[in-house]
């Protein structure tokens, strides 16, 4: 089993750029996927960003696309997405995820068997 912890959450104004971590202990990493998901206030929780074990692949959300990358350094256990030009839209927890799939990529919050305990992002106009 894989511990998860989200770090680097914050309150910014928008068009600023934030880097949130993931650090993890139990097991490491190289087993997962790793997946970001958020979830605003009243909204279903929602798929950002994931990254194949080794990182060579990775997947966004359209709305994140060409703003957030997903990265993951497997010798530090710890998986990250940097977000650039915040927007208001993008307030919520972000969750950081871990699939013991194999295989493509999964979009879906029930297809994560692991989760962390949130991180609050805050994007002002």
């Amino acid at each position: 089993q894989v511990l998860l912890v989200e770090s680097g959450g914050g309150l910014v104004q928008a068009g600023a750029s934030l880097r949130l971590s993931c650090a993890a202990s139990g097991r490491t990493i190289s087993s997962y996927i790793m997946g970001w998901f958020r979830q605003a206030p009243g909204k279903e929780r929602e798929f950002v960003a994931a990254v194949s074990r080794i990182g060579g692949r990775t997947d966004y959300a359209d709305y994140v696309k060409g703003r957030f990358t997903i990265s993951r350094d497997n010798a530090k256990n710890t998986v990250y997405l940097q977000m650039n030009s915040l927007e208001p839209e993008d307030t919520a927890v972000y969750y950081c995820a871990a699939d013991e799939s194999r295989g493509l990529l999964r979009t879906k919050a029930d297809e994560y068997e692991y989760w962390g305990q949130g991180a609050q992002v805050t994007v002002s106009s």
